[in-house]
């Protein structure tokens, strides 16, 4: 894996990454949002371990942590200078945004894609604008990433849906998930993953502590029903997974 940026200022409430910022001494809050780490070396580190002599061609996945395409790749372009160091070498690569930035690289991407395996992913959780404005409150509109979608398979690179995270009581509405998996398929989605909500130690704390505020019965039943990180299958993937499955 490839991170560019530690923190991520999208700002999504519920991202899983937020503790790796406790490992630098920050907080997984403000800090995980504002107090952003830019390795400025990344391209040149990945030109070095590609060019090795010991380097296997591995896929190499970007946005694994957080976002390759967050607001400071527009100024610092590490994961566009990534791009080309692993297309120069024809190293698969696959990428997860939130972002429509990745539009600006989509000349690249093509080139990149005609000299190997290269598979995009965007992450579109919901179409429901409440629940976007408040989990995810920096990142591009849903309907603006799944015309990105549209946009990537039109040029030929093959680019999936996540549906993550699908939230229990807020956004796992059968209506609404049939609703944003036809929307995908329209848009050209070669796959499309439903993923439930997973709350990590760290990442518990700070969700159900925004629901608190945000909405308080559903934070009650989420401390209730989330004793481990993951919701039991009877209660999450075997409920939302059959929906998505049947288009």
């Amino acid at each position: 894996t490839i991170n560019a940026y530690r923190g991520c200022s999208h700002a999504c409430q519920y991202c899983f990454a937020r503790p790796t910022h406790e490992y630098l001494g920050l907080g997984i809050g403000e800090d995980f949002e504002r107090k952003l780490v830019v390795k400025v070396n990344t391209v040149e580190r990945a030109r070095a371990e590609v060019g090795s002599p010991r380097w296997q061609g591995d896929t190499i996945a970007m946005g694994t942590n957080t976002d390759p395409y967050q607001h400071a790749e527009g100024k610092y372009h590490l994961t566009r200078g990534v791009i080309e160091v692993l297309a120069d070498a024809r190293n698969p690569f696959s990428i997860l945004t939130k972002s429509t930035l990745i539009l600006r690289d989509l000349d690249l991407l093509v080139h990149a894609a005609s000299r190997t395996d290269v598979r995009l992913n965007l992450s579109i959780g919901t179409l429901n604008e409440e629940v976007w404005k408040a989990t995810e409150p920096k990142t591009p509109h849903p309907r603006r990433r799944l015309e990105a979608v549209r946009r990537l398979n039109d040029a030929g690179i093959p680019t999936g849906v996540l549906v993550a995270p699908i939230i229990p009581g807020w956004s796992d509405d059968p209506a609404e998930l049939q609703e944003l998996t036809e929307a995908c398929l329209s848009s050209g989605a070669v796959s499309v993953s439903p993923v439930p909500l997973h709350l990590r130690p760290g990442v518990k704390e700070h969700f159900l502590g925004f629901l608190d505020t945000a909405k308080p019965d559903l934070a009650r039943d989420l401390r209730r029903r989330y004793s481990r990180p993951y919701l039991p299958a009877a209660e999450g993937q075997k409920v939302v997974a059959p929906v998505v499955r049947a288009l």
